[in-house]
């Protein structure tokens, strides 16, 4: 899986189509790549910015005026015009973000107790039953993210002390689920074997049913 760190990360979009969008008076979205999205949007969309723009109310005492792609977009976003495209920088709306975008995600790192279940049943189903064996999400999602197709949407730096926090989209469910069955068949097989506090004749129910199911 690859990052997509909005703290180094420019989205250009097409300023035709982000000012078509906006006069429209539809909801619309920008995604990551910066191509611009009418709703319904698709279940692996990741959206950098998503709004409807409603111009505000005139009178014949207060002349219209054009307001900027910034106030259109919200103060949030840092955007440069650069001829027919638009730069745009949305790190510091990272916080709208995570909401916008985490009921897509497969699964959720934004929070200090790190990832607590995936979002697919299958995989969610794979995470539940080897916890029996002491495996915890958080060495699922490495895996993943290391074998993999997707996207990691994030805020990372270095700098003045480490933080990071994202939300992951994996490409492919039914292929995930398969990388990490076998990553898990494997750790069962391996600990039945030779890990004492996993003897094959000593295992409580709950472990009995993960050895079931990862068919060791």
């Amino acid at each position: 899986m690859k990052k997509f760190n909005l703290f180094k990360e420019i989205i250009i979009v097409n300023k035709a189509s982000l000012l078509q969008a906006i006069n429209s008076s539809k909801v619309f979205a920008i995604t990551i790549s910066g191509e611009v999205k009418y709703e319904p949007f698709g279940d692996k969309d990741i959206l950098i910015y998503q709004g409807k723009h409603t111009p505000a109310p005139t009178s014949a005492l207060q002349p219209t005026q054009t307001p900027s792609l910034e106030g259109m977009l919200g103060k949030n976003y840092q955007l440069v015009i650069d001829d027919e495209r638009v730069l745009v920088k949305a790190f510091s709306n990272w916080q709208e973000l995570i909401a916008l975008n985490t009921p897509r995600s497969s699964y959720d790192d934004t929070t200090a107790d790190g990832v607590a279940e995936f979002a697919d049943k299958e995989l969610e189903n794979i995470g539940w039953q080897i916890t029996e064996f002491n495996v915890r999400y958080r060495e699922l999602v490495e895996v993943l993210e290391e074998k993999c197709e997707g996207t990691i949407l994030c805020i990372e730096q270095e700098e003045p002390q480490y933080q990071f926090s994202g939300l992951g989209f994996i490409a492919d469910d039914k292929e995930a689920a398969k990388v990490l069955y076998d990553y898990c068949q494997a750790i069962v097989k391996d600990k039945l074997a030779n890990d004492d506090d996993f003897d094959k004749d000593d295992l409580d129910d709950d472990q009995e049913e993960a050895v079931e199911f990862f068919k060791v």
